[in-house]
């Protein structure tokens, strides 16, 4: 894959497993583990978390670089 790509390719896989994380743990919570919940988990609330999640992360991430690098001092 082309190097060009890497931010494209960083934002999706970082927001598929923050998705995933966030989405399971809340999910669990609400509905306890069961096997009704993983199934609410993995064909409703993840898909639809992460929907949400890519575009935002494309979005937000280079806002939190500039951010970072106001606050770090240039070594």
């Amino acid at each position: 894959m082309n190097p060009r790509y890497a931010p494209v390719l960083f934002g999706f896989l970082l927001s598929g497993l923050m998705s995933f994380i966030v989405s399971g743990v809340a999910i669990f919570r609400a509905l306890g583990v069961s096997g009704e919940a993983a199934g609410v988990w993995l064909a409703e609330t993840w898909p639809t978390s992460w929907a949400v999640a890519f575009p935002t992360v494309l979005v937000v991430a280079p806002l939190v670089r500039r951010m970072v690098g106001k606050l770090v001092r240039a070594a």
